[in-house]
């Protein structure tokens, strides 16, 4: 198995998931619908599908410890939020870092090793630290001022989690079970042409080249491109309050946590070949890790916007 925690923000400003220290979610902020685009009369996308019931058991430990990942998060990271009293560092990759996120990464980190000592665990931070006896799993724990924990088993994601403690949103999707937000089942909107979606993405600086021209085409085609929110649009995706989400250069622990949330909506969410979303360093697929992302509510409109993308 694989766990994957990831915690942080671009900038240091934003926050897409905090908690409060009793661990338990708050009613969902208004806000967040302030932000959605706005619902149209809307026909709910059909359930997730039944084979995912297929997937390997989980322990109900796994889903405690995820959310004992991200109120541990949540309690660094809200102690900075919205605060100027830290300094904001630029990593090789022209990323940028907080103490927020190490610190949070370094939390979860011993959650971890604490619950699963033969997992090993991969953080954005921190590096990989692979345990001998986990040659079948693996751990990972990473900060972003928004939480995402995820659990894989041979590549595949089973849990995924993504928490918003600002906003006191949380989403759980569990492989073969209903997504939920705060505890209340969610779907996914349906949207049955691009040109009537609405669409986020981070920013449109995060795609070069190729995958530029095959983004700008897309963009072009859907009803309104909306830019901002990072891990949060999937979880606006999975409640019904936009149509598509489109990205680039995402890695492992960006994505992970983000396929049981959208497809226990009742959504689709591949790489932009409609390829499914995996990572299994050491199985046979080891070097096949997509950055690109593309998640939609309805089959109809992903199966159109993979079309238009064209991918190779």
């Amino acid at each position: 198995m694989q766990l994957h925690a990831r915690v942080g923000s671009r900038t240091a400003s934003r926050t897409s998931s905090l908690r409060g220290s009793s661990g338990r979610p708050g009613p969902a902020a208004a806000a967040g619908a302030r932000a959605a685009a706005p619902r149209r009369g809307r026909r709910m996308a059909a359930p997730p599908a039944a084979a995912q019931s297929g997937a390997v058991a989980l322990d109900p430990a796994a889903v405690d410890l995820a959310h004992r990942l991200a109120d541990a998060a949540a309690r660094i990271t809200t102690r900075y939020f919205r605060s100027s009293s830290f300094d904001v560092d630029t990593k090789s990759d022209a990323s940028p870092v907080t103490i927020a996120d190490r610190e949070a990464e370094a939390a979860m980190r011993a959650l971890i090793r604490g619950a699963f000592p033969d997992h090993g665990v991969f953080g954005e931070e921190h590096g990989r630290l692979a345990v001998e006896r986990a040659r079948r799993r693996r751990g990972k724990s990473e900060p972003l001022f928004g939480t995402l924990v995820a659990l894989l088993h041979r590549g595949t994601p089973l849990l995924g989690l993504i928490d918003a403690p600002a906003l006191r949103e949380r989403w759980l999707g569990v492989a073969g079970q209903r997504t939920t937000l705060n505890g209340a089942p969610v779907r996914t909107r349906a949207c049955g042409e691009v040109g009537a979606a609405y669409m986020y993405s981070t920013t449109p600086h995060m795609f070069s080249g190729d995958n530029e021209a095959a983004w700008s085409r897309l963009r072009s085609s859907v009803r309104i491109p909306l830019y901002g929110c990072d891990c949060y649009a999937y979880g606006l995706l999975a409640a019904g309050h936009c149509d598509l989400v489109c990205e680039a250069d995402l890695k492992p622990y960006d994505y992970a946590a983000l396929v049981p949330v959208v497809q226990g909506a009742g959504g689709v969410i591949t790489d932009w070949s409609g390829q499914p979303l995996r990572w299994w360093p050491d199985g046979p697929d080891a070097a096949v890790r997509p950055g690109e992302v593309l998640a939609a509510g309805d089959e109809r409109a992903h199966a159109q916007a993979l079309r238009i993308l064209d991918w190779r």
